[in-house]
């Protein structure tokens, strides 16, 4: 047994020569992001951090690399510290003839699928056709043409309206992550789908992480490949909506199917929330964590007001403000971001306590009583839907929760073991 088990850090020399797993590097303003697209893992460093990199690769010793740095920047550096530091990361496949554990990446999504088979999501042309799709809407919706709110009752069954709701829905938003994955998959970069939760939102995310390591437009392209997608069947049930009788089933089921495509662009603009539109925030605004940063903002405007409420009370070590060591740019970005946070995350969760949780009960328990002795078969089989597909979403939003607690639980202790 070595000294690279779990939880301890590998001993470096300053004869120790480095073997690298296989790294991509790109230039962000006046740093590089370095990245192992294997297991999704990222970092910025500092541009001596990004030459420390090469240099170990090229087959440098811990020593010879110090040296250097030390006469290209006139400046000393711990390169063996740094060396630890990669290895924490999962950087670092050898040190010397000692193996460093490399555990298993994570599982992506269709790996079957190849770059070569989905090039065509990253060609210039694309976002073309996707504005002019939306201006095909834009101007096709007519006043008259625009279908409101009852266009989704299209039955006058409930159960049927929320089951094919329900079905049109999950389908849409599952092609809509496909719409990220492919375009990410264009890009050389692996993927996952799984659910999750955005404080009261069940919601399927894709992990696209490795996209940071790609040029602005393919990361900005795959960023916006779910909202575009949303355009385009909307874009393509206008024409069936111009074509038909608007009492006819296909303009009624056209006429659905267009609002549930739109329905969920405003919520991309709920950036509180890490919508597609929030990482293109981030991006824009060259933040490396906007939420978390943001959060911590939060956090510290939060404690320092309370301590404003209690006069002699000192300021406890390490409260600085922990933007103050952002650069700049991000500063600003992330103080007016801070503001949005807890703004929308109070109106959200103010809405749910307000509207959204007595309507649920409201329905589960009409829908309960329906079940009681005496009613129809077809009340029986509507409130059985209601229970089905209301209940069983709320179901899911608490196992969807609870598996993300304890996956970050997990994550928590890792790293404390390793510290």
């Amino acid at each position: 047994m070595t000294d690279t088990a779990a939880g301890t850090p590998p001993r470096v020399g300053p004869a120790a020569r480095v073997v690298l797993h296989e790294l991509s590097m790109r230039r962000d303003r006046d740093e590089w992001i370095v990245g192992r697209m294997a297991t999704r893992t990222f970092v910025a460093l500092p541009s001596a951090g990004a030459r420390a990199v090469r240099l170990l690769g090229e087959g440098l010793s811990v020593a010879r690399t110090q040296e250097r740095l030390r006469a290209d920047t006139g400046e000393e550096f711990d390169i063996a510290d740094f060396v630890a530091d990669l290895a924490a990361l999962g950087f670092v496949a050898r040190i010397d003839d000692r193996p460093l554990p490399d555990p298993a990446p994570p599982r992506a999504s269709l790996p079957w699928l190849r770059p070569r088979h989905v090039r065509f999501a990253l060609h210039p042309v694309l976002p073309v056709a996707v504005l002019t799709a939306a201006a095909v809407v834009t101007l096709l919706l007519r006043p008259g043409l625009l279908p409101g709110y009852r266009a989704l009752l299209w039955s006058p069954h409930g159960s049927v309206v929320l089951l094919s709701g329900a079905a049109a829905g999950w389908t849409l938003l599952l092609a809509h992550e496909l719409a990220h994955l492919v375009t990410a998959r264009a890009a050389g970069v692996p993927g996952r789908m799984r659910l999750g939760t955005r404080l009261q939102f069940l919601v399927m995310q894709t992990d696209i992480s490795g996209i940071e390591l790609a040029p602005r437009r393919h990361r900005l392209t795959a960023y916006l490949a779910g909202i575009a997608l949303n355009l385009s069947v909307a874009s393509a049930l206008v024409p069936v909506l111009a074509a038909t009788d608007p009492a006819s089933t296909a303009h009624r089921l056209s006429a659905a199917g267009l609002l549930l495509a739109l329905m969920p662009l405003p919520f991309q603009l709920m950036v509180f929330t890490r919508t597609d539109v929030y990482f293109v925030l981030q991006d824009l605004t060259g933040c490396r964590d906007l939420y978390g940063d943001g959060l911590a903002y939060a956090r510290y405007r939060y404690r320092r007001a309370l301590r404003a409420l209690r006069p002699g009370t000192r300021t406890a070590a390490g409260e600085d403000d922990p933007s103050a060591r952002l650069p700049r740019h991000e500063r600003r970005a992330v103080r007016v971001y801070s503001v949005v946070l807890v703004v929308g995350t109070a109106a959200c969760l103010a809405f749910m306590a307000a509207v959204t949780l007595p309507l649920d009960i409201a329905l589960l328990a009409r829908a309960v009583r329906g079940l009681a002795p005496g009613n129809t078969p077809a009340g029986y089989a509507d409130s059985a839907a209601v229970l089905v597909t209301l209940g069983g979403v709320n179901v899911l939003w608490v196992v969807t929760k609870w598996r993300d607690h304890r996956s970050r639980r997990r994550a928590e202790a890792v790293a404390r073991h390793g510290t």
